[in-house]
């Protein structure tokens, strides 16, 4: 049934007040088309060989930094999009970046820093309608399972067709008045935000099985379980779309100009589990077309005649239906010890020279007591033409390296240099959230180096999924973002740590944003980290979605301002009973060389009454230092949010601190 559109809007979203016009040189217009899809590609090798601005010698702390952020209404989960030239009607020709937020928000923004506010905003909720983001809690019906908190909405990368000005986008929603769920698709104009091809479109579908849930021989698509996380695939006038939750995978295509459903497909129509979501990776495409998808754990059948896919790599045809597969033979091994193939996207690699031209990378989770001598996950690099299917004796891939200790919760990235092509990926050594290096791995006539040919110096605690920049084969840097906190620290408290490294010596570290400081404090800091974020790089610019605003970095300007810095970017209460009062005071210092103006402090967000704030701040001179005092009274039960909203005269402005109490009996 279609959720009433009267319900769902599409309004501008007036959700954080825009300040003063920050003074920016527009950058040259580029020749690239853009970033329009999840890690830039189909393949999803990360890799923008267009960047002609930075270069391993002017990405340094001397030259390089923060010189911007956007304040948002929410957690930013996606990968930033970004599009260049792009007319927006009454504002002229602007290079655009694309966020979206878990309350349902998409932004776009000037990628070069010439506003305060959105180009323009859009609203997929109605609060007075009873229409919300999904909230992660108990609703009196269903768990929900926190792998987003506290709320979920927009949680996938969307991707963007430029030959229509149009983005594909996923939303999850609420109807709190009704206790209905719904998972929308809707086609957006990159222009002005409205919406195209008679959307949106309530998302549904079954398929015959006898799995969770099922009803008479038919499992049906649960709109409350049933997660969707992997970026979506844009191929050949279709979208495609993975699922992972509670109950089942699905991967389904909609036709890009009806927005009509084409085809369907359930991993394990027959059991439950096998989710389709690759630490947010976007399903993969080949130049001929196909598809390939990880599949996490769940009943492994296929090599005897039945319809469950469990650790596998799948390669479906336009149809979805299986035309190949890879599945490990310690897969009954993995299924029992949590150690899914799925925890990671898969990677296309460009054309190969060598036996094998054709290949295709996977590693997930893995270690002992399924991989022994040594007891470490595998990198399985495979044939895209076949890909092995099962075998109980010996893998039939091209080659297994030994990658991080418990494998990946992260993808990997490619790049061609001038003298060899690499591979780079980050893991971790314990799935509690002990990390690994950022490993680079050379490839030579299709095959990777058994070990790494060169690490940076820091870990990454709960791996990563890097980016490349390069001016074609020269000027390579590998940019990746470092979360401080565990993957079950919900929602996280630290704040994003961007990195850059020579990309044909990842030991060689060329930048990281708490290198700088600035009045005692560190210049360059970002909002809180978010799991599983990638960085996108265009046109000298890098860009970092938080949980509380996208930040842009690049090459510093000499002019004198003002700065931000905030002693606590994000900040979650200890639970509280309903109607108990806590606090807790949080500094904002001025980072900057000029006198820093503090206009105005409000609350805002979807439970700004359960928060308020007093406040010493009015004008503080360079290194000076005022306290915001936020207090949390609960009225409900669950997670609650908010932000300090901060008015100010630097750079970025308005400022905000993202909250979240939980409410407690």
């Amino acid at each position: 049934m279609t959720q009433n559109k009267n319900q769902r809007p599409l309004r501008t979203a007036a959700l954080l007040v825009s300040l003063l016009l920050a003074c920016f040189t527009f950058a040259d217009a580029q020749s690239f088309s853009g970033v329009l899809t999840q890690h830039n590609d189909v393949g999803r090798t990360g890799q923008n060989s267009a960047e002609t601005i930075l270069t391993p010698q002017n990405v340094n702390a001397t030259t390089f930094g923060k010189i911007f952020s956007y304040s948002v209404d929410g957690q930013i989960y996606s990968q930033p999009l970004y599009v260049p030239n792009v007319s927006i009607p009454g504002k002229g020709i602007h290079n655009v970046v694309y966020v979206e937020t878990q309350n349902d928000s998409l932004y776009a923004f000037d990628a070069d820093a010439r506003q305060a506010g959105p180009l323009w905003s859009v609203s997929f909720i109605n609060r007075a309608a009873g229409i919300t983001p999904v909230s992660c809690q108990t609703d009196g019906q269903t768990s929900i399972s926190c792998g987003v908190y506290p709320v979920y909405g927009i949680t996938s990368t969307p991707v963007i067709d430029p030959t229509t000005n149009t983005m594909y986008l996923v939303t999850r929603t609420d109807n709190t008045k009704t206790n209905t769920f719904y998972q929308t698709l809707h086609a957006i104009d990159i222009t002005t935000g409205a919406e195209k091809f008679g959307g949106p479109v309530n998302i549904s579908g079954s398929v015959p099985g006898t799995g969770a849930g099922s009803k008479n021989g038919t499992v049906y698509f649960n709109t409350l379980k049933d997660i969707q996380r992997a970026g979506l695939l844009l191929l050949n006038g279709t979208v495609y779309i993975g699922w992972a939750g509670a109950e089942h995978g699905w991967i389904m295509g909609y036709d890009a100009a009806t927005l009509k459903q084409t085809a369907i497909f359930n991993t394990a129509p027959n059991t439950t589990g096998g989710g389709v979501w690759g630490s947010g990776n976007g399903l993969v495409a080949d130049p001929s077309g196909y598809i390939y998808a990880a599949i996490g754990d769940t009943l492994f059948d296929a090599n005897t005649g039945g319809v469950d896919y469990g650790d596998s790599l799948l390669k479906l045809d336009g149809n979805l239906n299986v035309w190949d597969y890879f599945t490990p033979n310690d897969q009954a091994c993995r299924r029992l010890n949590d150690l899914d193939l799925g925890s990671a996207g898969p990677m296309a690699l460009p054309t190969q020279s060598g036996n094998t031209p054709n290949e295709v990378l996977i590693a997930g989770k893995g270690g002992s007591p399924c991989d022994s001598s040594p007891a470490n996950t595998r990198m399985y690099l495979l044939n895209q033409d076949s890909l092995g299917k099962y075998n109980t004796t010996q893998d039939q891939a091209i080659e297994e390296v030994v990658g991080s200790a418990r494998g990946y919760w992260s993808s990997p990235a490619y790049w061609q240099g001038a003298n060899a092509a690499y591979v780079y990926a980050a893991g971790v050594t314990e799935e509690g959230g002990n990390g690994d290096y950022l490993k680079m791995y050379t490839v030579t006539n299709g095959l990777l180096s058994t070990t790494p040919t060169a690490q940076s110096s820091n870990l990454f605690p709960v791996g990563a999924t890097p980016s490349v920049s390069s001016n074609g084969t020269s000027n390579g840097i590998v940019w990746a973002i470092e979360r401080p906190s565990a993957l079950g620290v919900q929602p996280g408290a630290s704040s994003a740590v961007l990195y850059a490294y020579d990309a044909t010596n990842v030991s060689n570290m060329l930048y990281n944003s708490a290198s700088a400081t600035s009045n005692g404090v560190l210049r360059d800091r970002g909002g809180c980290a978010n799991k599983f974020a990638v960085p996108t790089i265009a046109n000298g610019k890098v860009y970092v979605g938080t949980q509380n605003e996208l930040d842009i970095f690049g090459l510093l300007r000499s002019q004198t301002r003002p700065g931000v810095y905030l002693g606590n970017p994000c900040w979650t209460f200890a639970a509280t009973s309903i109607g108990t009062t806590v606090s807790q005071p949080m500094s904002i210092v001025n980072s900057g060389n000029s006198t820093l103006t503090i206009s105005g402090i409000i609350m805002y967000g979807t439970n700004a009454a359960d928060f308020s704030q007093t406040n010493t701040c009015t004008s503080l001179t360079p290194g000076q230092k005022c306290v915001v005092t936020v207090t949390f009274k609960p009225s409900l039960l669950g997670p609650e949010n908010a932000n300090v909203v901060i008015r100010d005269n630097a750079p970025g402005s308005p400022h905000n601190i993202y909250l979240v109490g939980v409410g407690k009996n």
